[in-house]
């Protein structure tokens, strides 16, 4: 099936004319003359990609921007604007958006912004199913397991992680086995690259000894 391009623009001629350059391009379409009627029927995970007016009545493009990634909506979006400017196009790109392109816009313009627009979303549904699965395995883990592995993946030896969850050492070389087992890894790198991946890295673990 054709990915889907979802346009969003409440000039009607605009919405027409992109709608059928895209269809005789051999994309399906779906037309919103505002940000607030996307918002109500929100797109699916299929393949596509977003056509995004900055200025229309009711939700600007920048605010439904900001919603979508809110839901989680990971489809790339490309901005059209005959009112953009370099602070808002930073916005916006910043913000995650694929492209910002001015109104007029060439044939040839647009459907190179579509077709990066939708390699990138086949990267980034990749990656979303990867880190799901991973999560997944981090999921099974139990409680203690999981204050475990947070510690171990920091590089804090195993009589250490023994001392400060009051246990033994050999019951925590017990639950690293177990971790290492329901995370299907072979190594200590290995484990560390899911912790990394998955954002478990980001601050420290644990309570403050001091």
């Amino acid at each position: 099936m054709a990915p889907l391009v979802h346009i969003v623009d409440d000039d009607e001629a605009f919405r027409t004319a992109i709608a059928r350059l895209l269809q005789a391009s051999g994309y399906r379409v779906a037309l919103y003359e505002s940000g607030d009627q996307l918002l109500k029927s929100p797109p699916s995970s299929e393949p596509g990609c977003i056509l995004l007016d900055i200025r229309m009545d009711g939700l600007g493009g920048l605010e439904l921007q900001d919603r979508l990634s809110e839901r989680g909506i990971i489809l790339p979006i490309v901005f059209l604007t005959g009112y953009g400017d370099i602070p808002t196009s930073v916005r916006a790109i910043k913000a995650g958006a694929e492209d910002f392109l001015s109104k007029p816009v060439s044939k040839e313009t647009l459907l190179a912004a579509v077709e990066r627009a939708l390699a990138r979303y086949e990267e980034a549904r990749e990656l979303h199913v990867r880190l799901t699965s991973l999560r997944a395995l981090v999921d099974t883990l139990t409680p203690r397991e999981s204050e475990v592995f947070a510690l171990v993946v920091r590089g804090t030896l195993n009589k250490q992680i023994a001392y400060q969850l009051g246990t033994s050492e050999r019951t925590i070389k017990a639950h690293r086995h177990s971790i290492m087992d329901k995370l299907k890894v072979q190594s200590l790198a290995e484990a560390v690259s899911i912790a990394e991946r998955l954002g478990m890295l980001a601050a420290p673990s644990g309570r403050n000894n001091k």
